[in-house]
């Protein structure tokens, strides 16, 4: 197939910007597998594996488009119809009512389930960029990896978990003051920020952890931090809001009906790690991260969540629109994403 992918995100990627990792991992999936990759971006990039353009926002898209193109893989909204083949992958959520369109494909079951829609693909990860893990390492600390500055990230409670779990975190992604957001975190012996780490540094930190604390209070479509912790052998201890119950191995229930604004679920606990809305199961779950098997963790992340698995995944999405089908009966709706009744008790 001849692929074209338009997307808005800076390239080369940033090792803390999801969805153009997601974008450029996608691409060099789609390319391993055989397919030509075309990729439209806001400025030229050298890439090894695929063709790149330059979208130009006041020509109309239809005139852009390469004449062989099989199907367009918008990673953002369309401005028009472009008159081929496409399908849109949804990165964010969408916070007020809204029909979206009929082949837009999301993160995970829950993203998709809180937009009125089923179809979805779990983002994947190109490992190979990755420093390999070191499961005889000694383990010392925690982590908090991801955008700190984000208040539903809770790094607050990530912090009080740890201090009360009788442990350290390492904060990977984020400083303690952030003036430009009015953020500010008080003093703590327990966490250490180090900001934007290069990703042999990221590495450093994940290889001699103990595991992820993540009790996010927003429905996340899905977190590549997640994936990256347990590729590192890192339990996962968290909250079970947004996708992180499936990203743990919690088969998805059937839709049925309309899905809770709330997103809340009972607490989870897998081989991978746990999750719960109470801070205190939280604490007692922390205090085990050495019982849970790290080889373990590390095989789970590289089985379900690697690049050629997303892309084998989109092809088949890709050959279903070629062929004339939506992706859904029916266009996914939304009332709104509402955070606010997220709790961590």
């Amino acid at each position: 197939m001849n692929i074209l992918i338009v997307c808005d995100s800076k390239m080369p990627v940033s090792p803390y910007d999801d969805k153009g990792r997601q974008v450029w991992w996608l691409g060099s999936g789609l390319s391993e597998s055989g397919h030509n990759i075309t990729l439209m971006l806001k400025e030229k990039v050298e890439c090894p594996f695929a063709r790149t353009l330059i979208y130009q926002e006041k020509k109309p898209l239809s005139e852009q488009i390469p004449d062989n193109t099989d199907i367009i893989h918008f990673h953002q909204q369309p401005k028009t119809d472009p008159g081929v083949p496409y399908l849109i992958t949804l990165h964010e959520n969408v916070l007020l009512p809204r029909t979206l369109d009929r082949n837009t494909v999301f993160l995970s079951h829950s993203h998709a389930q809180l937009h009125g829609g089923s179809v979805y693909v779990h983002p994947g990860i190109d490992f190979s960029s990755y420093t390999p893990p070191d499961f005889s390492a000694k383990r010392i600390w925690f982590h908090f990896l991801g955008n700190a500055a984000r208040k539903g990230r809770n790094i607050r409670g990530a912090i009080d978990i740890a201090q009360k779990s009788g442990g350290r975190l390492h904060v990977v992604g984020g400083s303690r003051v952030n003036f430009r957001q009015g953020f500010r975190i008080p003093l703590s012996s327990s966490a250490r920020f180090h900001g934007m780490l290069s990703p042999d540094g990221r590495d450093t930190i994940l290889n001699s952890s103990k595991g992820l604390i993540i009790p996010l209070l927003w429905q996340e479509p899905f977190s590549l931090s997640v994936v990256e912790s347990l590729y590192y052998g890192c339990p996962v201890f968290g909250t079970p809001y947004g996708a992180l119950p499936e990203q743990l191995g919690k088969k998805p229930a059937q839709r049925q009906g309309s899905f809770p604004a709330s997103g809340s679920v009972e607490a989870f606990y897998s081989e991978f790690g746990s999750l719960s809305v109470k801070k205190a199961e939280l604490i007692d779950a922390v205090r085990t991260a050495a019982e849970f098997d790290q080889l373990r963790c590390h095989e789970y992340a590289v089985s379900g969540f690697s690049a050629r698995r997303m892309a084998d995944d989109y092809i088949r999405l890709y050959e279903q629109v070629i062929k004339g089908i939506p992706l859904s009966a029916e266009a996914p709706a939304t009332k709104g994403i509402d955070d606010s009744t997220l709790v961590l008790g």
